[in-house]
């Protein structure tokens, strides 16, 4: 034991003071190691934690295990939701609505949410290269918060008949800290948010008479963004351009048979871009996808393809030319389009125009009238927790 943190006319008891029982809760320490008490004889102790796993020990070896301990194993295991389970539950409608709460409740200060954690995979000759996203939040008020993995860009994976990403939802109470569910949603939860996000900026960005839209990137992301815009907003035309000739062609025949509008495949992405109202971009951010003269001067730009500090979609010009909105601003100054056009020294912070939530609760006006809109989506935690919780409110009934 080290000395007592008391006024020096303090008298302690005649023997070593013991620390108390779970009950009298311990305070921060000061001193790196240490940690101070509250003794019941009304003086605070500086205990050395070594010391307290020592006397841990000693009670387990006696029968009297540890409050922490007791108390997990009493906890029920989480449930296991596979991906057919999930997929044939979890629904864009449930998404869209989650999602636009949570952006909401996100501008409000009132998410937890931490800056993400990107870990990169070395590229082998049969593997790789990959990338492990770890995401997670807490909106206040709700009853679950959510951890998630999500492992992407595992291209090699197509060789071997595997798909190139999957993932999985880590969903606890939030009245206990205990682990809910484990679902195995391989990106489908992930995409299904990233989907939402899109809607919901067209929503408050893009006008209801726009009825042109184009595709940049004609992956799972594209058909996410098309099935949760469709929700909320109905297109006439649709425009495509990727280069895998054999995805454009699926994703234009996906999109006409179940939203029911034609999707051209143009050769070119200014061919795709120059006549629409609306432009979706979900590549792998290695290079620019447009320019500035190709766009319509009241387009609605839509990125999503940027969550890391290598990636790069929209053109730092196109960026400092728009009302640029984002999903979350101190995010997107780290990994989204924002950082290239404050590493090009044409922007900062200051000049983003709002976050979607500000826009959500009407702090701000969304559109306002014909102009050039970019909104830069890196994907949060919100929207993690959002629809890891409407996820557990549907399987758990199952």
């Amino acid at each position: 034991w080290v000395r007592p943190l008391v006024p020096s006319s303090y008298s302690p008891p005649r023997s070593t003071p013991t620390p108390p029982s779970p009950c009298c809760g311990p305070r921060r320490g000061e001193a790196h190691g240490f940690i101070s008490l509250l003794h019941p004889s009304s003086g605070i102790f500086l205990f050395s934690m070594a010391a307290l796993a020592s006397l841990a020990l000693r009670r387990s070896s006696r029968g009297l295990l540890p409050l922490a301990c007791r108390g997990v194993a009493s906890l029920p295991p989480p449930r296991l939701f596979d991906y057919e389970t999930i997929r044939a539950n979890v629904k864009e409608a449930d998404a869209v609505s989650s999602v636009e709460a949570a952006f909401g409740m996100l501008a409000k200060g009132k998410v937890d949410v931490p800056i993400p954690m990107h870990i990169g995979i070395d590229e082998t000759e049969t593997a790789g290269p990959g990338d492990c996203h770890i995401k997670g939040g807490y909106i206040s008020g709700t009853t679950t918060w959510t951890v998630k993995c999500a492992n992407v860009s595992f291209y090699k994976n197509v060789e071997k008949g595997l798909p190139p990403g999957s993932g999985i939802f880590i969903v606890c109470d939030a009245t206990n800290g205990a682990p809910l569910a484990i679902m195995q949603e391989n990106r489908y939860l992930t995409d299904l948010r990233t989907g939402a996000a899109g809607a919901i900026s067209v929503k408050h960005f893009a006008s209801p008479k726009h009825k042109k839209v184009a595709f940049i990137g004609t992956g799972v992301i594209a058909q996410a963004m098309a099935r949760a815009t469709n929700t909320l907003h109905q297109f006439d035309q649709g425009f495509a351009f990727g280069l895998d000739d054999g995805m454009n062609a699926q994703f234009a025949d996906t999109i006409h048979s179940q939203l029911g509008y034609p999707v051209q495949v143009c050769a070119t992405a200014e061919e795709a871009v120059r006549s629409a109202d609306v432009i979706f971009t979900q590549t792998t951010g290695a290079n620019h996808v447009l320019q500035l003269d190709w766009l319509q001067p009241h387009a609605t730009i839509i990125a999503s393809g940027s969550d890391q500090p290598t990636k790069n979609e929209i053109p730092p010009e196109v960026q400092r030319q728009s009302k640029l909105v984002c999903d979350l601003v101190r995010q997107c100054s780290r990994v989204g389009e924002l950082r290239s056009a404050i590493a090009a020294g044409v922007m900062s912070e200051d000049d983003v125009y709002a976050e979607i939530g500000e826009v959500v609760n009407g702090t701000k006006p969304g559109r306002e009238g014909d102009e050039l809109i970019l909104v830069d989506l890196t994907g949060t935690g919100a929207q993690d927790a959002a629809i890891g919780q409407v996820a557990w409110e549907v399987l758990s009934q199952k």
